[in-house]
């Protein structure tokens, strides 16, 4: 008799799920539901967590329970990940208060953010966080909502995040894994893995935040609630479950130190996964999925919407093309536009800036415009500021004694060789793209294995391991890149001054 796990990850753009076969980890069934986000306001970014989050878990549920055909008594765990770190306030009874905040994209808590420096300072936020606060940082979200929606603030018996909701909704629950527990700064210390119990800049939380869990410890079982609305039996053990960059790693075998990966999504994350605690004023220094291991975390706010955009708003697709995909014809325009982009340098930061600048109220640009630039021009562009994106990061991860020499790249935009070409070029990096399954969804099964028994460790995906294909940069036009790297960094620095007159 065969055993089963299924893996479903709330993703920003969309939701995915895998039913596999325990055992050797062959895919059964498959699903995925496009969504959006919602922008009420400049700087704000939401979800509808009852609609999208928990309506599409439930969606995706029954449709890989429907085509594999398992019989539900046969599938021993349940593995979640989402979007995060996001702040979703709900009831007793786990019903959302108010669309989700969600993570570094929103950026409406700068002046929070600059409410707990007052109060604590600087180097008391860097002893608790490890990092320096940002947009990415959860607290002041919270804080946020207690100085704007006070009587949803109040009301709130809970503060959950994307997975963690989910996996109440199915256990009746809260909790929280330690590798986002490791996002709250500064009202958590890291190190310790411990909430901070004190009234700062106004207000303590920590009532509302869940208790703290490994990511693979099964935190209960399908209720006979959940089990009416999903088809999944009661009585199934689900694990707590984590956000969807690391679960993404863990599909493609990342789990030992120096490991790194890079997802190419909506956003990027660079996770590189360390022996030791990392202390840094320019990445998020965090625990890792599992005891003993921590992470060095880093990324751009926008990397795939810069595509998605793109098509949106500039694109004009050939209606009597052979190939229909718009993406796939946009990645033709690579050929019709030489590296450098005729002298076209973009600043991607069209929802502000994670690492390695942090800047919320950053700002996207098209520098170097003149009448002969073509669209295929602007796209070329678009993509090689994600390599100068990636370059920066990996040159201040290098300033930390952490050298990445290769990038196992997943996620959508993994799958345009052209643009994961240039990224290895341009950051003179190998890039590694592991062919057939992978994705967070994948990784999730994968830890509810962990967590029910059936593997050991994370190192027991290996057994799953597929083909991958290697890039290796190609130096050819590394004078034109240098030359453009500079005016990509020296671009930001002398108008940064400008931002506070267009937020």
């Amino acid at each position: 008799m065969s055993n089963y796990l299924i893996g479903v990850d709330i993703g920003t753009g969309s939701s995915k799920g895998v039913l596999i076969e325990a055992k050797n980890g062959t895919v059964l069934a498959q699903a995925a539901i496009p969504h959006g986000v919602s922008m009420p306001h400049p700087g704000w970014v939401e979800q509808d967590a009852e609609t999208i989050w928990w309506g599409e878990f439930v969606q995706i549920v029954k449709e890989l329970l429907q085509e594999s055909g398992v019989a539900t008594q046969n599938i021993l765990g349940v593995g979640v990940s989402g979007i995060g770190p996001c702040v979703l306030p709900v009831d007793e009874a786990f019903n959302p208060l108010r669309p989700a905040v969600l993570y570094g994209i929103d950026t409406r808590a700068t002046a929070e953010i600059e409410q707990y420096l007052q109060e604590l300072g600087r180097e008391e936020v860097f002893r608790r966080a490890g990092c320096e606060l940002s947009s990415s940082a959860v607290a002041p979200k919270i804080l946020w909502l207690y100085n704007n929606e006070p009587e949803i603030y109040r009301r709130s018996r809970w503060l959950l995040t994307c997975q963690n909701f989910i996996v109440a909704r199915l256990t009746g629950k809260a909790s929280i894994d330690i590798y986002t527990a490791s996002t709250y700064s500064p009202i958590i210390d890291v190190e310790k893995r411990s909430w901070i119990d004190e009234t700062t800049a106004g207000i303590n939380p920590t009532a509302k935040l869940p208790e703290k869990y490994w990511t693979t410890e099964v935190i209960g079982e399908v209720t006979a609630q959940a089990a009416r609305i999903t088809g999944l039996k009661e009585g199934t053990p689900v694990i707590a479950g984590t956000i969807d960059a690391p679960a993404e790693a863990v599909s493609i075998g990342n789990y030992s130190a120096g490991d790194t990966m890079g997802m190419f999504g909506s956003s990027n994350s660079i996770i590189t996964i360390t022996s030791a605690y990392t202390r840094s004023k320019t990445f998020w220094g965090l625990n890792w999925l599992f005891p003993d291991q921590y992470a060095v975390v880093g990324g751009m706010a926008t990397v795939g919407s810069l595509t998605k955009w793109f098509l949106e708003n500039v694109f004009r697709p050939d209606p009597e093309a052979q190939v229909q995909n718009p993406y796939a014809q946009m990645e033709g325009l690579l050929s019709m536009s030489q590296p450098g982009a005729n002298n076209l340098v973009v600043l991607p930061y069209f929802g502000g800036e994670r690492t390695p600048i942090n800047d919320p109220i950053a700002r996207g640009a098209f520098f170097g415009l003149t009448l002969r630039h073509t669209q295929a021009d602007m796209y070329r562009a678009l993509l090689e500021a994600v390599g100068f994106g990636i370059r920066h990061n990996l040159e201040k991860l290098g300033e930390e004694d952490i050298e990445v020499k290769l990038i196992n790249a997943v996620g959508g935009g993994a799958k345009n060789l052209g643009w994961m070409q240039i990224i290895a070029n341009i950051a003179g990096v190998d890039v590694r793209i592991p062919q057939g399954i992978s994705g967070a969804s994948y990784g999730d099964a994968i830890l509810a294995g962990i967590g029910v028994g059936l593997y050991k460790d994370a190192s027991q995906a290996k057994i799953w391991d597929k083909a991958a294909l290697n890039l290796k940069p190609d130096l050819t036009d590394a004078g034109v890149y240098n030359r453009l790297y500079k005016v990509y960094r020296d671009l930001y620095e002398q108008t940064k001054n400008l931002l506070p007159y267009l937020s």
